[in-house]
């Protein structure tokens, strides 16, 4: 008889947990995947409607949308290269920083993407605008949002400076006609992770 009440009330206890976890929305099967395993969705993501760049730290986190990037092979390593120009708040975070996260969008949050590109960290809070819930990286200091449905994690290894004069001419012409120049930051990505069926919570 004490057996059976002990097991029950596991049970009980087990169910209680579980809708708890249900009910605040928490996300407990994000798990490390491929860092590869999810490329297509990145290129899908840059070319229509963009992607989270998160730099920053979880007190003060910040988030801006890319659409300019690569994740591929460089030196042997993984490598997710992104593209921030100089006039941003996250080309100052970076500059403080030696990591940052990349995020994938989940379906829903077109108007996400749109504020967090057309708005600036320096003078509004994006995260508590969004009710976005963050954390710090798992194997890097930078943040990344746990609403998305994948997530990279980079520490900086390479920057470089885009420069007059060393771009094809008409490249420059057209994505730079006010010289505000971007940085090229290599992350090296250290992991990524994703949440059960991410294919399906991504655009």
């Amino acid at each position: 008889m004490y057996r059976r009440s002990r097991w029950n009330l596991f049970h009980e206890v087990k169910s209680y947990f579980f809708t708890w976890v249900f009910l605040s929305g928490e996300i407990l099967t994000r798990s490390e995947v491929d860092i590869f395993k999810h490329v297509e969705e990145v290129n899908h993501l840059m070319r229509s409607g963009g992607l989270l760049l998160v730099s920053g730290d979880e007190k003060k986190p910040n988030a801006m949308t890319i659409g300019w990037g690569i994740l591929g092979t460089m030196w042997s390593k993984p490598v997710f290269v992104v593209a921030v120009r100089l006039t941003r708040y996250t080309y100052e975070l970076l500059e403080k920083s030696d990591s940052f996260t990349v995020c994938l969008p989940a379906k829903g949050m077109e108007k996400a993407l749109e504020l967090c590109g057309t708005k600036s960290g320096r003078d509004l809070d994006k995260m508590e605008k969004l009710g976005f819930k963050v954390k710090k990286g798992k194997t890097v200091d930078a943040p990344y949002i746990k609403d998305c449905p994948v997530h990279y994690e980079c520490e900086i290894i390479y920057k470089d400076e885009v420069k007059k004069g060393e771009l094809k001419r008409e490249i420059e012409a057209d994505a730079y006609p006010n010289e505000n120049w971007h940085v090229l930051y290599y992350g090296e990505v250290k992991a990524a992770y994703a949440v059960q069926d991410a294919k399906k919570k991504l655009p």
